[in-house]
Order: C-alpha cells, then structure tokens, then sequence
C-alpha cells in the first residue's frame, strides 16, 4: 500500500515537520549524559540541565500557543525552529570554548560536580530553545484545526507514530555518529542541519490552517513587523460565538468542561516519564556501564514499538474503542512497566521497556486526541499551549527529582513512576464510569 494512501495529503506536512523536528532532538538524548560529565557536571547537574528546558518552555509555550490563535499555526512554528537552529549553534560553541572552572561544589545533595564556561553555554542554550519551544503544542493545535470527529483518532495516532519514528532514528543515528572521530559533535551539527530542514519545510509545505488568518505564502523573515502583521476576516458561523484571543487567559480555559481534570493528567503524565527519562540514563551510564550507542538502542527499541502501536494499532482500533478505554488501558500498563523497571535484569528491563512502549503508544495519542476535541475549538493554540505549560512544570520537576531520588533510591524511582501511573488510571476510571452515569440518566 502507497504511502499517499496511508496519509492524507492535508496532514502529511504536520507530520514531516513534527518527525523532523524530534529527530532533531532526539539525536542528543543518548549523548547527553555523557557530555554534561565530560564537561565536569554529574547526574544531579544533568537532572538541572533537563529541568531548564521545561521551566523555559513552560513560560514561552502558552505565549506561542495563544499568539498561533491570532497570527496562525505557520508564523508561530517558524519561530520555534529558529529558535531550536540557535539554541544548537550555542550547543557547538561549547564544545569550542575552553573548559575554564566557573565554580565547583561536593554536599551531599548535589555531589561533586565543576561548573565549566562550555557547561554554562549549554545552560544558555537549553533555556533559548525552552523559551521558543511552543512546537508541540502548536504542531497539536494545528492538527486539531484540520480534523475531524471521523479521522481525529486516527490523526493523533499517526502524529504519535511520526514522534516515535524520530525516536526511532535520533537515538540510532547518534550512537553510529557518536562513535566516529568527531565524537558528540557529528550529532549535534546533524541536529543544527535537521533544524534547518525544518524551517524550509515549514515556509514551504505547509498551509496555514487558522481559518480567520489571512495566508500570505512563504513566511518573510526579513522584517519583524511585516512577520508578525496578520489580517483578520469575520468567518465564525451562524450561533457561534467569535472567540477573543485577548480572553482565553488561563482561568478562562478552566472553565471549559472536562479541562481541569485533563489537565491533571497532563501534569501526571510529564511527572511519570520524567522521572523514567532522569533515571534512565545515570541508570544505563553508572550501574549498566551502557555505552551511547546500547543506550541508543534501547531507546530506538521503543520507539519502534511505538510507531507501530500508534500507526496500524491505532488506525484499526478507531471507532472500536473510546478514547477513554485506550486511556485506561494504556496508563495501566505503563503502571506495570514502571515497577518491572525497578528490577535490575537486563531481560525484565527488556520486557518492561516493551510494555512501556505499547503502553505510551495506546495512552497519549487517545490522550491527545480527547484534548483536542475539548472545549471550544477557536481556543485549541491556548488551550495546546496551557497543557503544554502542565507538561513543562511537571518536566521541571520530575527530571530535578528523579535525578536526585536516584541517588538515594536507585531503580526504585521507577516504581515512584508506576504510582503515578495507577493514580492516572483511577482518575480516568473514575472520570469514565461517572461520564456513564450521566448518559444513563439523560436517556
């Protein structure tokens, strides 16, 4: 079967752009670890350098959601990824600068680490990208502009399956590339390259898909005010109310039915895994003595998974099963991958990163596709850009903790993440069987 067929035209672009730009960011992931020791820092100083991406983005992701309501999808994506080529410009300057000592600090907290001018430029560069990183939830909101109720299910699975197929080949191509001459450095120009790729398919493929927006083509980066100068058209329908972008403030978006509870599970959701994605690597680097590319593997293992869970699995399963059902049953079984992760066998870590997998491939997409047909449809950008601020919060401190709890704890801290799971799983069984109550009632 064609792939054309497989995917319809109108979305395919979303998806070229969202897979580039996680291949772009998944490229680092297995290095990084390994970077921020030979630079002078430790796991407590990598938990800090991943919580400094979500604090950033937490701030700058509704600020571009809400402004992707006013001036479109298209402007608003442009920015993110200029933003992603300079924060990865700072990333290689580091590697040319000199390690001179800034300071350096041994508790009991924090262990021993040295504060480097190369370590502080990352810093720099992880807050430029946060700042600027409103991709995701921009990239859902325009997803949720151009679905339907028919395709939605199926839309969400294929942009999860796009995410985890960048998942797939970041990690493998920085374990080969990891390991020339060039070391760190070959993944990260690649990185910088995909990220200008990415801009040239945003100004060139894609169609802005904000209804009151006027589309003028290519994005001009030349002049900031003609950049971000948009005309607006009178284009809501008869009975609809024109939604106000200056109105869809954070209590605003509360008030939506269903939201709240939702975004509960946002934040729980970012919590879990970021504890799995602090504890993984100092797991993999310290008590597994893995190297990048293992690492690499291992990652692009779960990915594979995950782009056929939520490709084919996905597609096959729509109008089968509610999105509340998937929910249910794919944060359980992430509960039950999260403890098996605790047990240090290779073989049980395996079968737990399987189970991780399918598990992550049937919650979040059926997660976001009842997100995204949540509340009013005019405030998706607000509402994809607060949810996204959820994510960030729960990142910033899960990624601080779980690096420093796995100090103290080890694998245990994986089993912190399995709770965290099984409360997601009460939630929504409690959230489904009250929903079933009420239809009951009213018929």
């Amino acid at each position: 079967m064609k792939l054309s067929k497989l995917i319809a035209p109108k979305i395919f672009p979303i998806l070229l752009v969202n897979f580039i730009g996680i291949l772009g960011y998944s490229i680092v992931i297995p290095i990084l670890i390994f970077i921020v020791t030979d630079m002078g820092g430790n796991g407590f100083i990598y938990g800090i350098l991943g919580a400094t991406y979500p604090f950033f983005q937490f701030i700058g992701a509704p600020i571009l959601g809400r402004l992707s309501d006013k001036i479109g999808r298209k402007k608003v994506l442009v920015v993110s990824q200029l933003g992603t080529f300079i924060a990865w410009t700072l990333f290689l300057l580091a590697f040319i600068l000199p390690k001179t000592e800034l300071w350096s600090q041994n508790t009991t907290f924090t262990g021993g680490y040295i504060m480097t001018l190369p370590l502080a430029i990352i810093f720099l560069a992880r807050v430029f990208d946060g700042f600027t990183g409103g991709n995701v939830s921009v990239a859902n909101a325009y997803l949720s502009d151009i679905s339907t109720d028919e395709d939605r299910n199926s839309n969400f699975g294929k942009m999860g399956a796009s995410t985890s197929l960048g998942f797939v080949l970041g990690p493998a191509f920085a374990g080969v590339l990891a390991s020339t001459v060039l070391g760190e450095v070959l993944p990260l120009i690649l990185a910088a390259l995909i990220s200008l790729i990415a801009i040239f398919v945003i100004n060139t493929q894609l169609k802005e898909s904000v209804p009151c927006v006027v589309n003028t083509g290519k994005v001009r980066l030349r002049a900031l005010r003609r950049f971000f100068q948009v005309e607006h058209k009178n284009c809501y329908q008869e009975g609809e109310i024109q939604a106000n972008p200056e109105k869809t403030g954070f209590k605003r978006i509360l008030k939506e039915p269903g939201i709240p509870l939702l975004y509960i599970v946002y934040f729980l959701t970012f919590l879990g895994f970021s504890l799995f994605y602090a504890g993984l690597p100092i797991y993999a680097n310290t008590i597994l003595e893995w190297s990048s590319t293992e690492l690499g593997i291992f990652l692009a293992y779960s990915s594979l998974i995950m782009v056929v869970v939520q490709g084919p699995v996905l597609t096959r399963l729509q109008g089968k099963v509610t999105n509340e059902r998937l929910i249910l049953i794919g944060s359980f079984i992430l509960a039950s991958s999260f403890l098996l992760l605790s047990f240090q066998s290779l073989m049980i870590i395996y079968l737990a990163n399987t189970l991780l997998s399918i598990g992550n491939g049937l919650m979040w997409p059926s997660f976001m596709a009842l997100l995204s047909k949540t509340g009013n449809s005019n405030m998706q950008g607000a509402i994809q850009g607060y949810g996204n601020s959820m994510g960030s919060i729960a990142s910033m401190f899960g990624l601080i903790l779980g690096g420093v709890l796995f100090e103290f704890l080890s694998t245990t801290v994986f089993a912190i993440g399995g709770i965290i799971f099984l409360i997601i799983t009460v939630l929504m069984g409690f959230n489904f069987v009250q929903g079933r109550k009420q239809v009951q009632l009213t018929t």
